[in-house]
């Protein structure tokens, strides 16, 4: 197709997605699932999954091969808005405060899912070339399972605490904060295994070596230079478009850099947002951009990897089922009952540490990134594939509902404030 005609299917396409998203949710919150899981889903349903397989023709003329590079380039400059808003938002006072239970969380959310799929990755390379490929070596299969064992639904999580007004609360800042540093931990295992399979080092240490340069850099001189910026706004009394497009600029310089060291995009623009200036300027951020981001571009990134998704090459057998089913355990005893032990240990309570276990256990669309990474450059075999698509959908499906179970307070998603929120976790 031209480009042309590709820029005039990108319109019909958004309206498809949306209405899509929005018809789905409608569904997806009778059943207790928050709006971004029926974003997921709905990109699934208009893949080869369903649409594909009811109305082939109609699937491959609305989403071609050759549109799927402007969906992904619009889905990436959508998530990194979203989670540069997050970052804006982030609580760095409360992460501060309680640092120690946060970085245990991080640490046992990595560690013990880690030797979990270790575990599982030594006893599945004992069938060579069936969930592995040959070129594979058994301690590279380990770190590759391991990193995707250790994976968190990073914008996912933030889309989840937003959307149940968990923003600013001590579960919501310990959660985010668990889920970015680990999520960080599993690229850079992911660079170390990609770094071996290619024979090239430099992946390795330019996303580790990167990434840590670029969060000190952000967090100390990044800070300190974006201060003028909350200061014109204090005295002009509202965000301008030229201090809006400064800090749009910044976002997608910083999606660059950490996109360019291998360490994905939202990780550069949510880090940023942590280092803008808070009050008036992060008010009028969030007031400006986020309606766009969250009702437009953000949608279009839940659905892209659906559309890429195929349910019907999914487990077929009774011995792929054992195996979905050793790593959907491995994967919710690993990160899910390793988070909430730490928490435990960190002086959280029971309720707190359940749900921090929770929300730390979903893998959603995180995964599928990882898994397909995998599958491309020839690391794992469709069939592991599919059994981790398995796990990946099983605990992000779980994760509401446990989390409404653990707080019925909460409500609908969106349904109270963190300030009301904190004062009834207080009173008991």
């Amino acid at each position: 197709m031209s480009p042309f005609d590709l820029s005039v299917l990108f319109f019909l396409q958004l309206a498809v997605i949306l209405g899509a998203c929005r018809f789905v949710g409608l569904i997806a919150r009778r059943l207790g699932q928050p709006q971004v899981v029926a974003e997921m889903v709905a990109g699934v349903f208009l893949g080869p999954s369903l649409l594909g397989l009811l109305a082939p023709d109609l699937q491959r003329l609305l989403f071609p091969e050759d549109s799927k590079a402007i969906l992904f380039t619009v889905a990436q400059v959508g998530i990194a808005l979203y989670m540069f808003l997050v970052g804006v938002e982030f609580r760095t006072d409360l992460f501060v405060e309680r640092f120690k239970s946060a970085a245990a969380i991080s640490v046992a959310g990595m560690v013990v899912p880690f030797v979990f799929g270790v575990a599982v990755a030594l006893w599945l390379v004992q069938s060579p070339g069936e969930f592995f490929t040959a070129k594979i070596k058994a301690w590279e299969a380990g770190l590759f399972l391991g990193a995707a064992m250790c994976i968190t639904a990073f914008p996912m999580l933030a889309r989840i605490i937003v959307e149940r007004g968990l923003s600013g609360t001590t579960l919501g800042t310990l959660s985010l904060a668990a889920g970015a540093m680990g999520d960080a931990a599993a690229w850079c295992l992911l660079a170390i295994v990609l770094s071996s399979s290619e024979s090239n080092p430099s992946i390795a240490a330019l996303a580790i070596g990167g990434g840590l340069a670029y969060s000190v850099f952000v967090l100390t001189v990044g800070r300190w230079a974006l201060k003028p910026l909350g200061r014109m706004a204090e005295r002009e009394g509202k965000v301008t478009p030229a201090m809006l497009s400064v800090a749009l600029m910044l976002t997608m310089l910083g999606s660059w850099v950490t996109d360019s060291i291998g360490i994905y995009a939202i990780f550069g623009a949510f880090m940023l947002g942590c280092a803008m200036p808070r009050g008036l300027f992060s008010r009028e951020l969030t007031r400006q951009i986020e309606p766009m981001a969250t009702s437009l571009l953000v949608p279009v990134f839940f659905t892209y990897s659906g559309l890429n998704t195929r349910l019907l090459d999914l487990v077929t057998t009774p011995q792929l089922w054992l195996v979905a089913l050793v790593v959907f355990l491995a994967a919710c005893l690993g990160k899910g009952v390793g988070c909430w032990g730490a928490a435990r240990l960190s002086g959280e309570d029971q309720r707190t540490s359940l749900a921090i276990g929770t929300l730390m256990n979903a893998r959603g669309l995180m995964e599928l990134i990882i898994i397909n990474i995998g599958l491309e450059r020839g690391i794992i075999t469709p069939q592991l594939f599919a059994i981790l698509v398995v796990m990946a959908v099983a605990t992000t499906l779980m994760t509401s509902p446990l989390l409404g179970w653990l707080y019925p307070s909460l409500g609908e998603p969106g349904g109270v404030s963190p300030r009301t929120f904190e004062r009834k976790e207080s009173e008991g």
